[in-house]
């Protein structure tokens, strides 16, 4: 008698595998429920709620909510309202926060891991903590701390008066860095700006305000949040520069190579999978930035430190308008998943080119 099946295996052990895979699918089947209950369901609801008109009284599941379709998705980006213009300008803002953030925090991480994996430098472990320390600290006790030093008789303020700079107006200044820059050096009138930038732009703003800068309160803000985000990236990069292997560092000591060239071509090309793990939780993280907004600034002034994910907030919750602040949610979401697998593809291109690689190469000094 055959006992094998038409590919050569035999029945027993197809229904063995049967059993297991059955057996795998039980096991999970808890937490696909769990997540699906607890995840996918209020996505798929939220999604729902973004095609409505939904105003929070009431069930929007009923059929009695007015069905608008796509209607609040394109009005962010096409209707010529006040909507879209709160939208642009915190789309603007994050744009700066994140140029800023990311970079800064990254770079400041890295900076503070290669210290304290230094073999001589004493207390280590009191360093690894004092700069650990920020990241587990309630983020709005930090924002409450900020706000009492920048207020019109904090300690910031105190110290720009012994310095000769008076009044605590600077703070609430609503234009942007840049503007102020370009004023200070006379290149532009700030009272008068060039009719070219503020003929018109894309999405309802001028070119002169995409091109305003961060304020000097959301600058406050960039400041906190490097700060208090370092050290959580400094130990993922200090993990990293513990699993390089010292038999690397010592060849290319060995080879001739000076510490910037060990740094270059050894160090850091190890470390890429690292940097573009800080680099995507960091793009994520500052494109959902709230708490912070939300207890220092609230928007002020003028709208200068509005972000996307305080803006649905604020549109939901207190303008009573669940669609479409459901709706600038998930353009919020889709804008974290395209600059995520785009950043994916620039790292995976630049690690592909064979001339980075030949680049890679300790030269002998």
């Amino acid at each position: 008698m055959d006992i094998t099946s038409r590919t050569g295996l035999p029945r027993l052990g197809r229904t063995s595998a049967t059993r297991e895979n059955l057996a795998g699918w039980l096991f999970l089947a808890p937490v696909v429920a769990i997540l699906g209950l607890f995840l996918l369901l209020p996505i798929l609801m939220a999604l729902w709620v973004s095609l409505t008109s939904w105003n929070g009284q009431g069930s929007p599941f009923t059929g009695k909510v007015p069905f608008v379709g796509l209607d609040n998705y394109t009005g962010l980006f096409t209707r010529d309202d006040l909507a879209r213009e709160n939208f642009m300008v915190s789309v603007r803002n994050n744009i700066y926060y994140v140029g800023i953030v990311v970079p800064a925090q990254t770079v400041l991480a890295l900076g503070l891991a290669l210290i304290v994996n230094g073999r001589l430098l004493k207390g280590r472990t009191f360093f690894r903590s004092a700069f650990f320390f920020p990241s587990v600290t309630s983020s709005v006790a930090i924002s409450v701390v900020f706000l009492f030093i920048f207020a019109n008789s904090g300690a910031v303020n105190s110290l720009l008066g012994f310095f000769g700079v008076s009044g605590p107006a600077w703070f609430s200044d609503p234009r942007g860095v840049l503007h102020l820059l370009l004023g200070g050096l006379g290149v532009v009138d700030l009272d008068a700006p060039p009719a070219a930038l503020t003929a018109g732009g894309p999405f309802g703003l001028s070119w002169w305000e995409w091109l305003s800068g961060p304020s000097v309160a959301m600058c406050t803000i960039i400041m906190l949040v490097v700060w208090t985000t370092s050290g959580t990236f400094m130990l993922m990069f200090l993990a990293a520069l513990q699993d390089i292997p010292v038999t690397l560092e010592e060849a290319s000591v060995l080879d001739g190579a000076g510490r910037w060239q060990r740094f270059r071509y050894v160090t850091l090309p190890l470390l890429k999978p690292t940097v573009f793990l800080v680099l995507t939780l960091g793009l994520i993280a500052t494109w959902q930035v709230f708490d912070q907004v939300y207890v220092m600034s609230q928007g002020n002034p003028a709208k200068t430190t509005l972000t996307p994910a305080y803006l649905s907030y604020r549109t939901a919750f207190r303008d009573f308008d669940y669609g479409s602040g459901t709706a600038i949610s998930f353009v919020l979401f889709l804008i974290i998943v395209v600059l995520a697998l785009l950043q994916r593809w620039v790292m995976r291109e630049r690690a592909a080119d064979p001339g980075v690689r030949r680049r890679t190469r300790p030269r002998r000094s």
